[in-house]
């Protein structure tokens, strides 16, 4: 009984220090309220963020806002066609004196890192970025060096501009945990930014979510409960993304069931992985941490399923012909899901 008690204020604590975060992040950035929990989402899952929207919908001031709530080291690389992996990663230094290399790490050693413009740099520096998201390390020279931990990548990426961009590889995009779209805000919401008069930034705001409090998210995030119905659920969501469908299993389906899943397909090119179904789990669990719950609802997994899987679906040409966007796709697929 004494354990479930102190469970119950694990989680009732953590739903507190969530909330000073939100409340916090209120203070700079106006609405953009499903952009900061998707940045705090995969700080507590332990993942990095794509962020996407046309130029001057304050992604770059979430960011930066959310380090200064963290108290987290804090560096921006500005993405540019003539950007080298050394201006990122860092690289060896002739040292005349001693006849000697040294090593000088560059701005990727910190603990958040904001890649603006990230579709701008080539495939060079995209490769090296991918090696410090994946694997949390950076090798100069002939030596590897671990990342400062915790240590994030949110990146930044501007939807209609083409010329001098590089597009994303698959392979990159799926190393990121969350997509978020940054939408256009209200009408109300946009007054209030114009009264502020572009002085957001210099609004002060308090450090309440430090590496210790993220560590004590992080302990209750492990804690959550994912009952496997709900695995499940997520598997089949999942699956059911993939354009590749079983004969057995489409045999035992009714025939509106059968259509409704070719609909589907024929907009996929190719579906998401498995490690698409981890984060999906993962991000279920942390809607789960912002509600004070212990273990995870069906609405959990569709909260999350828009974030994590529009980025990983690659839509076929008859998709781009129709109009349908991977967002759309992902909202039929969980209409058609019989719920656990």
């Amino acid at each position: 009984m004494e354990s479930a008690v102190q469970t119950g204020d694990v989680f009732s604590r953590c739903k507190e220090i969530l909330s000073d975060f939100r409340n916090e992040g209120a203070k700079r950035v106006v609405g953009q309220t499903a952009v900061l929990d998707g940045i705090l989402t995969a700080m507590i899952a332990g993942g990095h963020v794509l962020l996407e929207g046309v130029p001057g919908l304050a992604k770059t001031l979430a960011v930066k806002t959310c380090a200064d709530i963290c108290g987290l080291g804090f560096k921006r690389i500005q993405f540019t066609p003539d950007l080298l992996p050394a201006d990122i990663t860092g690289t060896l230094i002739y040292e005349q004196q001693t006849g000697a290399f040294s090593v000088r790490k560059g701005p990727i050693f910190t603990n958040m890192v904001l890649a603006d413009e990230i579709n701008r740099a080539p495939a060079k520096v995209q490769s090296a970025l991918l090696e410090a998201m994946a694997e949390k390390q950076v090798t100069i020279g002939e030596v590897t060096y671990a990342l400062p931990d915790p240590f994030f990548v949110l990146a930044t990426q501007n939807p209609i501009e083409q010329e001098g961009t590089y597009n994303l590889p698959e392979a990159e995009l799926d190393r990121f945990l969350l997509k978020l779209v940054v939408p256009y805000p209200s009408a109300a919401e946009e007054l209030q930014i114009v009264r502020r008069g572009g002085a957001a930034e210099t609004v002060p705001v308090q450090v309440v979510f430090s590496a210790e409090r993220l560590a004590e998210c992080r302990n209750a995030f492990e804690q959550v409960v994912c009952d496997d119905k709900i695995i499940e659920y997520i598997v089949s969501i999942i699956g059911v993304t993939r354009p590749m469908p079983d004969k057995k299993q489409s045999g035992k389906l009714s025939v509106s069931a059968t259509k409704n899943r070719d609909d589907i397909w024929k907009y996929l090119a190719y579906g998401a992985s498995p490690r698409a179904s981890i984060a999906l789990c993962r991000c279920a669990k942390v809607q789960a941490l912002f509600a004070g719950r212990s273990f995870v609802l069906p609405e959990d997994v569709k909260c999350a399923a828009a974030a994590v899987l529009r980025h990983r679906l690659v839509l076929s040409y008859e998709a781009a012909a129709d109009g349908v966007t991977a967002d759309a796709l992902i909202a039929k697929i969980l209409s058609l899901m019989p719920v656990p």
